[in-house]
């Protein structure tokens, strides 16, 4: 699509998800990747590039006040970044020295985005019964932050490479993790904590995008430009839907969102 044509939807686009991480606190890199995919017609590399500095600018919005009001565990965080910033890293290094076939990537992309897309979907569906019984986890674990660093390392060297690939995952996925992991955290400090990690991660990861020429300052600027008043307005109706209506609906979005990134035929 021509660019002329495509401005409005970006704008309208970048409003709703903006709404949507308002009002859930995810759903920034899991909806927008797809939408400049699907919609734009934007290529998978250069969608995920500029995903991934749309999601940081948009993250660093609400972390100065999760910081404020003390909801960062920076343990954790800095455990958690120990293995995601590497594995960013790793990845971005590989993109720029193996420089693969833009047609083989854009399908890996593709396939891996549609992937991260199902799975995030079911991060968001299992994050209440997750929450249920984190209280009986946290009662069976002495010292869950001495006794995970390894696994909160290697979650995080994961992590780092997904969404450096996809630019799916830093929010729904890592808050579910997490909550498992951590389950004797109290939950503003998990979402705080994930929030502020996600900043420097999808910074990097979208610096190193921005290296390899996979970024449209354009687009960038449409979808800020529409996602800050819907960040600004999902904040202030969140309360009015039920919980659980809000993760239903998103989570069928990304499974919408996954089926069209497949490959067809």
């Amino acid at each position: 699509m021509a660019f002329a044509e495509t401005w409005q939807l970006i704008i309208v686009g970048g409003f709703v998800i903006g709404f949507l991480v308002g009002l859930t606190g995810v759903g920034a890199g899991a909806l927008t990747t797809p939408l400049l995919i699907t919609g734009v017609g934007m290529p998978p590399a250069v969608a995920v590039g500029t995903d991934l500095l749309f999601a940081s600018i948009t993250k660093a919005s609400a972390a100065w006040r999760h910081n404020r009001l003390g909801n960062v565990d920076w343990r954790i965080l800095r455990w958690l970044a120990a293995g995601s910033l590497p594995g960013a890293a790793l990845m971005l290094a590989w993109l720029t020295l193996a420089q693969p076939d833009t047609t083989m990537l854009a399908l890996a992309i593709r396939k891996w985005l549609a992937v991260t897309l199902f799975v995030s979907a079911l991060a968001i569906a299992l994050y209440p019964w997750v929450m249920r019984y984190r209280v009986e986890w946290a009662d069976e674990v002495a010292d869950t932050t001495a006794s995970r660093k390894v696994a909160t390392l290697l979650f995080g060297l994961l992590l780092g490479v997904l969404v450096t690939l996809t630019s799916v995952g830093a929010g729904s996925i890592g808050v579910t993790v997490l909550t498992a992991l951590y389950p004797g955290l109290i939950m503003r400090r998990l979402v705080g904590t994930d929030i502020v990690h996600a900043i420097p991660l999808t910074m990097l990861s979208g610096l190193g995008h921005a290296h390899l020429g996979n970024i449209d300052v354009h687009v960038l600027l449409l979808l800020l430009a529409g996602s800050i008043p819907g960040i600004a307005l999902g904040s202030r109706v969140t309360g009015w839907v039920p919980d659980w209506v809000l993760r239903l609906v998103l989570a069928a979005v990304m499974i919408n969102a996954g089926y069209l990134l497949l490959p067809k035929g």
